[in-house]
């Protein structure tokens, strides 16, 4: 199977282009690509794959096998790959998710590379179903949740995947790989949940660390980005139809909650390198 290693600011996958390739990809063999010693590496797979309705449809699969309905970084590499190899050469495209089709706008440099892209995210939701969140009230802003007797107060919102939104003083201190899972497979979730911690650090500025179910930490998540910029609108930290600037451990993305309900977000994506890999061997 031919494969492209790509990442939006260093949220890595591993990307099939489906127009050319033909692939069944079963759950441990998504696994075993994804593992980072015996395997290509990436926090996952998405598939690059005709579509009936847009340009192409977008098929992500998580570290563990799972299948994700929507990757905010993902879709911005499965965009430059489009444009740049010419599946879809054109400044305007469509994508198919599982959480709708996203529009995206691709800035070209002169040597007609994709540098940066931005994707109409879509409306988010808050209510309690949409999550999913178990709930005695209809939306999750501001509750407090224990884990392991400590008191965190959590916002939900769906990006097209549930998000859980969380406010710390020093995110850098946090130990995630202790408390992330405690997250993720926590009962009033009912599909799991993406954990994101937030520290404000400025006026439209943020500090943002995030723990993707079925992944664990990863070095960035544009959903979650995208979450937490409208769990800060609910929290009174921002106003709409301003850019926020989300810093992760992998860089920064731009994200703009508009007034009439729709969220932007602007960011790079990188082609790093291609190759082959022998099926029959990662079985």
């Amino acid at each position: 199977m031919k494969f492209t290693k790509m990442h939006g600011i260093g949220n890595d996958y591993i990307y099939v282009n489906c127009f050319s390739e033909n692939v069944n990809l079963d759950q441990e063999t998504i696994k075993k690509l994804s593992d980072r010693h015996f395997g290509i590496g990436g926090d996952g797979v998405i598939l690059i794959c005709p579509s009936e309705v847009a340009d192409a449809k977008m098929q992500m699969f998580n570290a563990d096998g799972s299948e994700g309905q929507m990757c905010g970084n993902g879709i911005r590499c499965v965009g430059k790959y489009v444009y740049e190899h010419g599946i879809a050469h054109q400044k305007k495209i469509k994508i198919e998710t599982l959480a709708g089709i996203k529009e995206l706008n691709l800035h070209v440099n002169e040597f007609d590379e994709v540098e940066s892209i931005e994707v109409q995210m879509g409306e988010p939701k808050l209510e309690k179903e949409n999550i999913p969140v178990l709930s005695e009230t209809p939306q999750v802003i501001n509750m407090p949740l224990d884990i392991n007797g400590h008191t965190y107060y959590i916002t939900c919102v769906s990006m097209g995947n549930p998000h859980c939104v969380i406010y710390v003083k020093d995110v850098a201190s946090l130990d995630l790989d202790k408390i992330g899972t405690l997250f993720e497979n926590n009962p009033i979730f009912p599909e799991r949940i993406n954990t994101e911690f937030v520290e404000m650090v400025g006026k439209n500025e943020f500090k943002m660390r995030v723990w993707e179910r079925g992944s664990g930490e990863t070095l960035a998540c544009g959903t979650g980005a995208c979450a937490s910029v409208v769990a800060s609108y609910y929290n009174h930290y921002l106003n709409q139809d301003e850019e926020i600037t989300v810093h992760l451990l992998g860089g920064d993305l731009f994200i703009t909650y508009q007034s009439n309900g729709q969220v932007v977000m602007r960011g790079s994506a990188t082609e790093v390198f291609t190759g082959d890999v022998n099926l029959a061997k990662t079985r």
